[in-house]
């Protein structure tokens, strides 16, 4: 049986405001390119403890299991529903969904010219925590990239008169061409919960012979390959900023012997052609895969220990069933952990993607 703990504490001054909170039906895990989210129960009878132990938006909220921490974030709700007292947290980038740049360029960080993506992440950042009452104690990581934002003729500009929040500018440097990917990740570092921006490039993870998901092994529940037409498509339209004839456009086409389909992805926050043409590729790469496993539910196991892979990882999948007979590499794109709890026993379900449908910067 494995041990978990929940802690809190103040986002403001770090201070531990409940060591031990007497959390239920518990599911949390983290994501690629995402902050990931938490969901829990706290017990009705306990609610006297949310004024000192959870505050929403400005609790952190960490889960442990085995003495190590496994994910950390924001509270962002807690309130009573028909006799239950749901909590709902995400990982602390969501923060920046609720900040702006109120100067403009971020404090003069900016515009960008030819910038590199992984800086614009790490002055997103540091602008953020250096306002006043806004430090979330995060770090960042000091990646470097070969990756480029703005030119000359359309620099990079973050204004003040956009409004657009400081989460927008972080998928501004994903979406960049040959961009680096990001996660969060937390630690033990004496008594402190260490919590970290990791950056990746030309990505995050690396392909694990070591580990492996299977039928009759460690998934859980047989898991159906999904071969989906409406969302295939060697044919992308991307539109960008601007309106009407002066709209920016970007389209990324291939043939390959099937039936030709189109999709059109709306994306009116890229405003340059680089950017919005490398938008166009990715999607299209991506739309072009066909045999998709989603998601598979395993179980504690040898062949993939829970917190022995991480996002951005390759994994050899391998789904044998009365259907399908699929072997093949998949690439995690997130889990959600949930504690064993009454009858039911502890499971992680982990969110894939072929690893073919991504292209990295190199």
């Amino acid at each position: 049986m494995h041990s978990y703990r929940y802690l809190t504490c103040s986002a403001l001054t770090g201070q531990v405001l409940a060591w031990d909170l007497p959390l239920s039906d518990v599911s949390y895990g983290p994501e690629l390119n995402g902050p990931g989210s938490l969901t829990a129960t706290l017990e009705p009878h306990l609610a006297h403890v949310l004024g000192s132990m959870v505050d929403p938006g400005n609790t952190m909220l960490f889960a442990e299991r085995d003495s190590k921490l496994m994910w950390g974030g924001l509270i962002w709700r807690a309130e009573p529903e028909a006799g239950r007292y749901p909590i709902e947290a995400a990982g602390f980038t969501s923060y920046l969904g609720r900040r702006h740049d109120l100067h403009g360029n971020l404090n003069a960080r900016g515009p960008y010219t030819y910038g590199d993506p992984c800086k614009l992440m790490r002055d997103v950042w540091a602008y953020c925590q250096e306002q006043p009452d806004g430090n979330l104690g995060l770090l960042v990581d000091g990646t470097t990239s070969k990756a480029k934002i703005g030119t000359p003729e359309e620099p990079y500009v973050s204004g003040w008169w956009e409004t657009r929040s400081l989460a927008d500018l972080v998928v501004d440097a994903v979406g960049a061409d040959g961009g680096p990917e990001w996660t969060e990740q937390v630690e033990w570092s004496g008594n402190v919960p260490l919590r970290r921006f990791r950056i990746g490039w030309p990505r995050l993870g690396a392909r694990r012979t070591d580990v492996s998901f299977t039928t009759g092994v460690n998934i859980a529940v047989p898991e159906p390959v999904i071969y989906d037409g409406d969302t295939f498509a060697q044919v992308v339209v991307a539109l960008g900023s601007g309106e009407g004839r002066a709209r920016l456009r970007a389209i990324d086409a291939v043939r390959d012997g099937r039936l030709r389909l189109e999709e059109v992805i709306d994306v009116p926050a890229v405003k340059g052609k680089d950017q919005l043409s490398a938008r166009a590729r990715t999607e299209r790469i991506a739309r072009q895969i066909r045999g998709d496993i989603p998601e598979v539910d395993l179980i504690d196991h040898p062949a993939a220990r829970f917190g022995s892979f991480a996002v951005g990882d390759d994994v050899w999948v391998q789904i044998h069933d009365q259907w399908t007979d699929y072997d093949g590499w998949a690439r995690v794109t997130g889990w959600t952990l949930t504690p064993a709890q009454g009858d039911q026993q502890e499971r992680m379900t982990v969110r894939l993607a072929r690893a073919d449908s991504f292209t990295y910067g190199g």
